[in-house]
């Protein structure tokens, strides 16, 4: 799978125009981010789903937190229905610098997750719930047909990413670099017998931060918003791996928080933009995608892709037609 990631910083009528655009170049699919500060990843989904006709589409991710788990579980059922069967359910625990602004934490997160997309998978298949853990339902159900659809675990640490290799389809694994894709290699294969033999292989798929241009400066710096938003939520082996200094995660991360947007940017350091996205011309772009594909099985080129969405992608297509050949 080759896919993209798209941003509900654009209004949702460019974000469909985008997806179509991404169907037109040959990706697999498009997956939209969600931060509360940006508009409804959901909406722009279904706009997507209007405007295209083959490629998979799903939030990138959704966490279950904000809305309730079970209600969260139709919203992408009903993505499925509308898209005639090509929603996939991105699920995660969601960005800690912007929920925190909403009184969310992380406690249980991976529990939370766990249970949310296990009780997302009893609802397609009919079955009416009753679940008290990290959420409540009592006999809970969905009063309309849905049947399968994949999850794919966002995931960072070694717990969500052992967790997601055990239990979903696939993981959407936070890295942009060969170094993460190998250590998360290492995790998923450490679970392989573990896994359920019903649940088939797994995908492990790197979603890698992306800039593309023909001017290597500009494809840089239009890097630094997402690295910024990765730098201050990775955890610490992951900044270690990389040499990255804490503190100036930290004070990245809460920078983010407080809605100071230009000092978080402008704390991204190079050594943040090397370990943390993939940055630079179209043929550095292909070196890298290459690199990662060594370890993984599928990539997703997510945010910013690029100075501008629209070269980018167009560029993204067209490395990937070459690669093809």
């Amino acid at each position: 799978m080759y896919a993209i990631e798209l941003t509900p910083e654009h209004p949702v009528a460019q974000l469909a125009l985008f997806a179509e655009q991404a169907e037109s170049n040959g990706l697999d699919a498009v997956f939209a981010s969600h931060h509360y500060n940006n508009r409804d990843q959901f909406m722009a989904l279904a706009a997507m789903a209007e405007r295209t006709d083959d490629i998979l589409l799903g939030p990138g991710i959704a966490n279950p937190y904000e809305t309730h788990p079970v209600t969260l579980a139709s919203r992408v059922a009903t993505l499925a229905e509308l898209s005639d069967g090509r929603a996939v359910f991105g699920i995660g625990p969601g960005d800690k610098s912007t929920l925190s602004n909403l009184g969310f934490d992380h406690d249980d997160a991976l529990r939370r997750v766990l249970e949310t997309f296990k009780t997302a998978r009893k609802l397609w298949d009919g079955e009416r719930v009753d679940h008290d853990g990290t959420f409540e339902a009592v006999d809970a159900g969905l009063n309309y047909e849905v049947g399968e659809i994949p999850v794919y675990v966002g995931a960072q640490g070694p717990h969500m990413t052992r967790m997601a290799a055990k239990h979903a389809d696939g993981a959407l694994y936070n890295g942009a670099h060969p170094k993460d894709l190998a250590w998360a290699r290492e995790q998923v294969e450490e679970m392989a017998d573990e896994r359920p033999a019903e649940y088939g292989e797994f995908d492990l798929a790197a979603y890698a931060s992306v800039s593309v241009a023909e001017d290597a400066a500009k494809a840089r710096e239009a890097a630094r918003p997402p690295v910024a938003f990765v730098a201050a939520g990775s955890p610490p082996p992951v900044l270690d791996r990389h040499s990255i200094d804490h503190d100036a995660a930290d004070d990245i991360g809460q920078a983010i928080s407080a809605g100071e947007f230009s000092a978080a940017f402008e704390g991204v350091t190079e050594a943040m933009l090397d370990a943390f996205c993939i940055a630079g011309t179209p043929e550095t772009v292909a070196e890298r995608t290459a690199a990662l594909e060594e370890h993984a099985d599928s990539v997703v080129f997510a945010s910013p892709l690029g100075p501008d969405i629209e070269t980018a992608i167009d560029l993204l297509g067209a490395a990937l037609d070459r690669r093809s050949r």
